[in-house]
């Protein structure tokens, strides 16, 4: 049953994280014409300025778990990489345990407040011309949150069952991280 729980987490952050990569290619897209915008025709867009700002905030917040499923995320691993799968497992488990999934609960309670008072006020861009939808924005946070969450109990799922014997190696990373 842990397992199946584990599978259907890593599943949706698969998908997720695939499909918000494709987020890139507007992001870039935008930025190509923000720039022949601004130095062939001397003129701008402020909403188009914010929507290259957004596409980036969606690719780190909603890609970040994605990137955690991976391993991805930057690591300082002196002793690390020497240790066993099995060592490697518990010093993954802890960290989720005592660092990750710490820190995301309170980044969320510190969060919320914030979010839901832009969302009360339907807060848009200070800026003539900018993106009505600021709370949006405001919201991906809480978006990290909970992916990250989630995909932090896949690990410790994926880390106790190697430590209980049930899994002797990793599940294989495949793909390439976002970030």
């Amino acid at each position: 049953m842990l397992q199946r729980l584990c599978d259907i987490i890593d599943g949706f952050t698969e998908v997720t994280g695939r499909a918000i990569a494709w987020l890139m290619l507007a992001m870039m897209g935008l930025m190509f014409l923000v720039v022949v915008l601004r130095y062939l025709f001397s003129t701008g867009s402020i909403a188009l300025q914010e929507s290259v700002m957004y596409l980036h905030a969606t690719l780190f917040m909603a890609a970040s778990a994605f990137t955690l499923k991976h391993d991805g995320h930057v690591r300082v691993d002196i002793f690390y990489r020497a240790l066993s799968p099995r060592g490697q497992a518990a010093v993954n488990l802890f960290g989720t345990l005592f660092l990750l999934l710490p820190v995301c609960l309170f980044t969320g309670w510190f969060c919320f407040g914030y979010v839901a008072k832009s969302w009360s006020l339907m807060e848009s861009s200070p800026e003539s011309g900018g993106l009505p939808l600021v709370y949006l924005l405001k919201s991906l946070m809480l978006v990290l949150v909970v992916t990250m969450i989630l995909q932090g109990i896949a690990e410790l799922i994926r880390n106790a069952l190697i430590l209980v014997d049930r899994r002797s190696v990793p599940v294989a990373k495949e793909g390439a991280s976002l970030g």
